[in-house]
Formats: structure tokens, C-alpha cells, sequence
């Protein structure tokens, strides 16, 4: 059994010594979740069957992660691509001139990036849009970032925090049901599956996945009263949708590498890592201040509107 020696709360200077996984608590530890000791481990608190547990989630660069070659290390969670994208790595954030200039990502040609991102290529549902390109994907999902104000480092964090809760075998094995874990609060629910073939990347790295992983918050009563305020004449449909759309992430491991690495969440597709979302589901941002900095346009930023259509007419579908 592992021990975390002696950690500060933030409650009035004390001092407790908690007991990790497998140990469990009949009530909720009265410690953050997330929190990082002085000396960087970082740790996530879940919900049981029979208890609470503290977990030791930490982003950090470890042994290989593979999936063709059975690697069940943590890879390298902290790099990111300063070579392709030197304005990333110093700022958190991509220079929009420095991404009108590129020809090639990791070595691999911008038209043949593309070409394996769309749907059918790769993968089925496709890391981009068949309309899509990836320049204009990491212009789009760096301006929704930056207007956030947030880095792309933010956003991958706690990604990678879940991840390693499942890889650790913290939330259950090869098969994960509605496991819960507390973030900033919220309490989250991860549904998740281990695929028997695995996922290529479409970039010339090693970033490989065959996760499907849901991760999902439900709506406090206030914050469906400030939505419902925000948007008085949406479809009933539409407003369904949108919920759904910031409230569950439907994403496999590559997202929070490809997040951290080059400021990529996927296009509009079925594994999208959208960053509105992970801003609210694990509560970086509050949804009245998501409103405030989006307004009117947060529809047409989670959920695309057919050209032709407007928001009170247009079902969602």
C-alpha cells in the first residue's frame, strides 16, 4: 500500500496523512481534487462502490505508451512540438502567422496530413471534417482557446489526469462504467472501453490509442436557467444538443497528447476534444463566463449551423 505523508490542506493550516488507492474513505476526503504536492505528484479523489479513494494522477513525461507493442507507460505526456511550432512552446498558444507558413508537421506534408485526417481515411468518423483542412482547425480551436484565456497546456492537463486514472487501473479494467471522479467541484462521469485493434496518428509521431472514453458532467439547476436565459428562442432540440455538446467528451488517449503537442482537438467529428467543453465539464471556466465571452456565437462555436439555417430553426440534427 502506498502513502502520501503528511500533505497541507488548505483548512486553516492543517496537516492529515492520506492513505492512496487501495485504501478507501466512508466519507469524501476533505482534499482538493485535483491537487499537487510542493514537490509536483499530482492526485485526483474518486467515488467507489464502497468508498472514496485518492489517486495519484501526475502529467509527466514517462516509459513508452504503445499499443502495437503492449508499452503500458505513460509516454510523453509533457512534450510539445516547439520544432514544428516554436510560438506553442514558448507561449502556450500558436502564432497565426507562424501557421500561414507551414508546409509540414512533424515532416509529414500538410496535403498529406489532410488527406489521412479526413473521414475514411485512418479512421472511420476522420480527425477532421471532409471539409476541413488542419490549418484551419488549429486557427479555429487556438482563437476559442485564447478567447478562453487559457493555454492549449490548460486543456490537456486534466485529459491526461483522466487518462492516467485509467491507466492505472484506478476506474476499473479493459471495461470502465460510469466510474466517478472530482474535479474543481464537479463530480465526473467516465464510461470507457479498451478496443482490441489500435488507432495510427495521423502526424509522422508515436501517438497511437484504441480507448473509446466518455467523460461527462450534468448541468447544475442554475446553470440550465442561465443557458435557457441566454438563448429564449433556440429549438428544443437544438438546446438538447447543445447541452450534450459542453457537457460530454467523447475522446480515445491520443487527444490530450495531440492536445498538449500541437494544439489539436479534432475537427467536427465524433472524437472532437472540443475546448469549450473540457473548460466546463472540469470546471476551468464557469458556463456565465463561457456566455459572456462567446454570447450568441457559443451555439455556432459548439454545434455548427448549416449554412441556410438559423438557431431557432434549426433542429440540431
Amino acid at each position: 500500500m502506498l502513502f502520501l505523508c503528511s500533505v497541507v490542506l488548505p483548512v486553516c493550516g492543517e496537516t492529515a496523512r492520506i492513505v492512496l488507492f487501495p485504501n478507501e474513505y466512508k466519507s469524501k476526503p476533505r482534499l482538493p481534487s485535483p491537487y499537487t504536492v510542493p514537490y509536483g505528484v499530482e492526485y485526483l479523489t474518486i467515488l467507489t462502490p464502497t468508498g472514496y479513494a485518492v489517486i495519484p494522477v501526475t502529467q509527466e513525461d514517462g516509459e513508452i505508451y504503445s499499443c502495437m507493442y503492449y508499452k503500458t507507460g505513460k509516454g510523453k505526456q509533457l512534450m510539445v512540438g516547439e520544432r514544428d511550432f516554436p510560438s506553442l512552446g514558448k507561449t502556450g498558444l500558436h502564432s497565426v502567422p507562424e501557421l500561414d507558413e507551414k508546409k509540414y508537421i512533424t515532416g509529414r506534408k500538410i496535403g498529406l496530413i489532410n488527406y489521412l485526417a479526413r473521414p475514411g481515411r485512418f479512421s472511420t468518423p476522420g480527425f477532421i471534417g471532409k471539409d476541413e483542412d488542419i490549418i484551419s482547425v488549429l486557427k479555429n480551436d487556438n482563437r476559442i482557446v485564447s478567447n478562453l484565456g487559457l493555454k492549449h497546456r490548460d486543456l490537456a492537463k486534466p485529459l491526461f489526469h483522466v487518462w492516467n486514472a485509467i491507466l492505472g487501473g484506478y476506474l476499473g479494467t479493459r471495461r470502465i462504467s460510469n466510474a466517478a471522479v472530482y474535479y474543481y467541484g464537479h463530480q465526473l462521469i467516465i464510461n470507457a472501453t479498451e478496443g482490441k485493434g489500435y488507432q495510427e496518428s495521423i502526424f509522422h509521431d508515436e501517438i497511437e490509442g484504441k480507448w473509446d472514453i466518455e467523460i461527462s458532467r450534468e448541468l447544475k439547476p442554475e446553470e440550465i436557467s442561465i443557458l435557457k436565459k441566454a438563448f429564449p428562442d433556440i429549438a428544443e432540440n437544438a438546446m438538447t444538443r447543445l447541452i450534450r455538446k459542453l457537457t460530454t467528451l467523447h475522446v480515445s488517449e491520443m487527444n490530450p497528447f495531440y492536445i498538449m503537442r500541437y494544439g489539436f482537438y479534432e475537427g467536427y467529428t465524433e472524437f472532437r476534444a472540443d475546448p469549450v467543453a473540457i473548460s466546463l465539464i472540469f470546471g476551468l471556466k464557469p458556463l456565465r463566463d463561457i456566455i459572456d465571452i462567446f454570447g450568441k456565437d457559443l451555439y455556432g462555436v459548439m454545434c455548427p449551423v448549416p449554412r441556410g439555417y438559423k438557431i431557432s430553426a434549426w433542429n440540431g440534427e
